[in-house]
């Protein structure tokens, strides 16, 4: 049989690092095949050379035998080549329809097109209506709008790059079967994933890649997660240790905590209250866009809230701004690192600064002591193995993950009582994830109140002790994570708010 894709030789280099080189493999016809690598593997470049966003230096490719050589998206589309990307490019305040006529070369009129809107999704189990506003969209409801405006083009290989970060398990269930229905029609997918579960129950082969090269295949169905772990960094992984921790007093408080959000298509906060002791990790879940930002901006205190609905140590903090918090002990990390979490253009030393001045006396009388920045810089980047050529480099030109490791390292190294971080380890590969979260485990050995806001599952059933979920604002009870099922998970993160009282009738 004729492999739909033949990737052959390809090799493509930035100043100063090899992407991808000499990267071969085939997809047949209907397989389900995926990409496995860490940060910075070369995965995003080599689906970009294929998508034509990126133009290889050498190497060659066929498509259904014939030599492939895209030079922009819109011949790749034309050639049958689709693409979802891990970060939508929807605009909130379009319709559904609206924005799928966007990404087609020539849209049929409206009427046509929000007809057949309406047939594909149906078609496929994404049901979506094409006259509803994106910007009330779910995050699952926002990938199927992405997802049905390449089915519309008929493709022959759909690319998909880690489509399941944003989804609850049954949102997950749902786009397993629509791409097994696709599989089962002959459309061949390759599938860019960190969760190894989700690749094993899905994908038919696996190509490795480190460092830019092919290090490895196989069937992703004959191994455990921890083998294609362990191939892929190309050593054995030992998971997070969780020592047993002494539980101090309530460190951190929410009560009652209500909050607008200061984005015009966000998820205000509505009557949230938690408590964290010392020493106790809280896992906070739910789907991108459910308030998850605003309730970091309320712990951190870029938003300010009355006095006391939120408290540190039993003191009301809920007037003071981030430079107080800090100062009392609270540090956080954003979820979006680029932009809020670092200064792009500043390099790694005055980021540093930026939120380690107060806790670590970085400023004296008003003059910063760039000495004493420096060598905090490096001691963040030597502990958390930050890979960048040296402190002075702008924060953007580090990879995302290494990015993710100075920004976490830089607030964890400030000997924190509270810390709250959101999406800690978002596009971050498994070790790097790993060191992480060991991190926050030792921060909470140290003594420590941390909550984890995560759309990781796996993540947050690791390291925390107490679960929660957020659902359009609303926060569940929390509940002690061991024994905790994923059904019952998946009904929190869905707003099954009433299910604290359904567990107390059936009690």
């Amino acid at each position: 049989m004729t492999p739909l894709i033949e990737i052959d030789g390809l090799s493509k280099s930035y100043p100063g690092v090899r992407a991808n080189e000499d990267v071969r493999f085939s997809i047949a016809p209907g397989e389900v095949h995926a990409l496995l690598g860490e940060n910075g593997a070369g995965k995003s470049t080599l689906v970009k050379m294929i998508y034509g966003l990126v133009r290889p230096d050498a190497g060659t490719m066929r498509l259904r035998g014939e030599p492939y050589a895209p030079p922009r998206p819109s011949v790749a589309r034309e050639r049958g080549v689709a693409m979802v990307f891990q970060h939508f490019s929807l605009f909130d305040a379009l319709d559904v329809a609206e924005n799928v006529a966007l990404g087609m070369e020539n849209p049929p009129p409206m009427r046509a097109l929000a007809k057949r809107i309406r047939e594909v999704s149906e078609e496929y189990g994404l049901p979506l209506d094409p006259a509803r506003l994106v910007g009330d969209l779910s995050a699952g409801e926002r990938q199927r709008v992405e997802i049905v405006r390449c089915l519309l083009q008929d493709p022959k290989l759909l690319i998909m790059d880690e489509p399941t970060s944003v989804l609850t398990p049954q949102e997950v269930e749902i786009l397993f079967r629509t791409l097994r229905q696709l599989s089962a029609e002959g459309t061949a997918i390759l599938y860019i994933s960190h969760k190894l579960e989700e690749i094993r129950a899905l994908c038919d082969g696996a190509t490795i890649l480190r460092r830019g090269r092919v290090v490895g295949s196989c069937a992703p169905r004959e191994k455990t997660a921890r083998e294609l772990a362990e191939m892929m960094v190309g050593q054995t992984l030992t998971p997070p240790a969780r020592a047993e921790r002494a539980r101090g007093p309530i460190a951190l408080e929410a009560a009652m905590l209500d909050l607008d959000s200061p984005n015009p298509f966000g998820v205000g906060l509505r009557g949230v209250s938690f408590q964290v002791r010392q020493g106790e990790i809280l896992g906070v879940a739910g789907v991108a866009g459910n308030g998850q930002d605003e309730l970091l901006l309320a712990l951190s205190g870029e938003i300010r809230s009355p006095t006391d609905a939120v408290r540190i140590d039993g003191h009301g903090v809920g007037h003071l701004g981030p430079v107080a918090r800090r100062r009392l002990g609270l540090v956080a990390a954003p979820e979006e690192r680029l932009g809020h979490a670092a200064a792009p253009d500043m390099s790694l030393t005055e980021n540093a600064l930026l939120s380690g001045g107060p806790r670590r006396g970085l400023v004296a009388r008003g003059l910063i002591d760039w000495a004493k920045t420096r060598i905090f810089a490096r001691e963040i980047v030597e502990q958390y193995d930050v890979r960048t050529p040296g402190i002075e480099v702008a924060a953007r030109s580090l990879s995302g993950g290494n990015l993710q490791k100075f920004v976490i390292g830089r607030e964890l190294s400030q000997d924190p009582s509270v810390v709250v971080v959101n999406q800690p380890t978002w596009g971050v590969d498994a070790a790097a994830a790993a060191a992480i979260r060991q991190a926050l485990l030792d921060r909470a050995a140290a003594g420590a109140a941390v909550v984890v806001i995560s759309q990781d599952l796996d993540e947050l059933l690791e390291v925390a002790d107490l679960f929660a979920a957020l659902n359009g604002g609303r926060m569940t009870k929390p509940r002690p994570t061991q024994g905790l099922t994923v059904d019952e998970i998946g009904l929190m993160m869905g707003g099954a708010h009433g299910m604290e009282e359904a567990h107390a009738h059936h009690a």
